[in-house]
């Protein structure tokens, strides 16, 4: 007798179990609300009703639910997420103009279901970016615009972006979002530019309702996208429309870029987004941890808190590191599997085995041959100003010292310089194997030289 096909219930119990056991990674609370609506044509149908978390589906977890989808029918289905407009999802970023263009300039950066308002943990250094998100959210154009929110990264800049985006969707699902990085606008730009298609550019880019740019900061130097850049913003906002930055740099800091454009930037408001204290650590990771679906001891969030204190993605990074060791274990998050899982991360408190900024002054000295004098002085010759660099580089990537701060131990230089030498370093690195093996042999000696803890 042939076994009856399994009901949606059924399906979608088993189709959880196993993403869950295979794909734990990927899993988030709201897969619950993922329907089954049965196969047709070989192809297993799964009813998502928040376009964004169908467009996120589609292009990040398409592999893992086919495979689960053939694993628990014993059939060589597909898998297609679906909205409730006749079975055809919906693209949730899409413009109404979308088929004027060709669709490269259709090109969007990937909502996240997980950067949303409801998951951002509010501290007292974002407190300013998040409230004035929600206010530019429900008063486009109205509000604060430009809104330019700048900060380290992995601090949440991009997690309010899409937050935005996001709640202007799901409040008004007609307007014309464009949201994407700056790189992808200036290659857009120089696409455009080459295939003598700049009508249909600044037809795309100067009809929405609201442009959102990530990490702005590249515009740095690239003279014609500022231009660009720069008509495409008077545009939207001599017509009311909302303008979202984000940068790694405030407006005044963003080295080689246009005054008009920094004055543009600064016309609205500015908010700075830095590191979360203790307590909003501890609240990340509960929220995170919540995301998941993963039960952990309220000690677990209090230790990964004292370990960790760089930026949020890190700490995310720990909780995944803890869910891993237990998961290979076979039990449950614990303080004890916490403590296990990142004895090798580097500790914040008193016993930290970073190197001092100190320490690293005195490997690149010795390393260049130079004397401390000539590091500090205002001298700018080749000799002198590529090492002060490189000691820039390391103490930003190994200290908690402000660009600011960083200055003040070179001759006291502004943070504009030390954020110069920064990016200076950080681009030549990848081209330039003299600096890569040179900045390998310092750091090699800094590990040689930290105190242990």
């Amino acid at each position: 007798m042939r076994k009856p096909p399994p009901t949606p219930d059924d399906l979608k119990a088993r189709l959880a179990a196993y993403l869950q056991k295979n794909y734990p990674e990927i899993c988030r609370h709201w897969f619950d609300e993922i329907e089954p609506v049965g196969i047709d044509g070989g192809v297993l149908g799964l009813l998502v009703h928040e376009p964004v978390r169908r467009q996120y589906l589609q292009r990040t977890c398409g592999g893992p639910f086919t495979e689960a989808a053939q694993a628990i029918t014993g059939r060589l289905v597909g898998v297609r997420f679906v909205g409730e407009e006749n079975g055809v999802a919906s693209t949730a970023v899409a413009s109404a103009d979308s088929e004027r263009a060709g669709s490269d300039l259709e090109e969007q950066l990937l909502l996240s279901p997980d950067y949303t308002f409801d998951t951002f943990v509010v501290g007292p250094g974002n407190r300013l970016a998040h409230a004035a998100a929600g206010a530019v959210s429900v008063n486009l154009g109205g509000a604060y615009n430009p809104l330019f929110i700048h900060g380290g990264v992995g601090l949440g800049k991009t997690h309010i972006l899409q937050a935005i985006c996001q709640t202007v969707l799901r409040q008004r699902p007609a307007s014309r979002v464009g949201y994407l990085s700056c790189q992808s606008f200036a290659e857009l730009f120089l696409s455009c530019v080459k295939s003598g298609r700049m009508q249909d550019f600044r037809h795309r880019f100067r009809n929405l309702d609201m442009l959102v740019i990530d990490d702005i900061h590249f515009l740095s130097k690239r003279d014609q996208t500022q231009e660009e850049f720069f008509h495409t913003f008077n545009s939207l906002y001599q017509a009311g429309k909302q303008i979202i930055l984000s940068s790694d740099a405030s407006p005044n800091e963003i080295p080689a870029l246009e005054e008009r454009l920094v004055s543009r930037f600064n016309c609205g408001l500015v908010a700075r987004v830095d590191r979360p204290c203790y307590e909003t650590r501890i609240a990340i990771l509960k929220s995170k941890a919540a995301l998941l679906n993963l039960t952990v001891p309220d000690d677990v969030p209090a230790y990964i808190a004292t370990r960790i204190d760089s930026n949020i993605r890190e700490l995310e990074g720990a909780l995944t590191k803890v869910r891993g060791h237990a998961m290979a274990n076979g039990v449950g998050i614990s303080l004890e599997i916490a403590k296990i899982a990142l004895a090798d991360v580097r500790s914040i408190d008193g016993l930290s085995n970073k190197p001092s900024i100190q320490m690293i002054i005195d490997a690149v000295t010795a390393y260049y041959d130079i004397k401390l004098s000539d590091l500090m002085s205002k001298r700018r010759h080749k000799s002198v100003a590529l090492p002060r660099q490189v000691c820039m580089w390391l103490a930003r990537k190994y200290t908690r010292y402000s660009l600011e701060e960083i200055g003040g131990y070179f001759g006291g230089r502004d943070h504009t310089t030390v954020l110069h030498g920064v990016r200076a370093i950080g681009l030549r690195r990848g081209s330039d194997s003299d600096i890569s093996i040179a900045i390998d042999r310092i750091e090699g000696v800094l590990v040689q030289e930290s105190p242990v803890e």
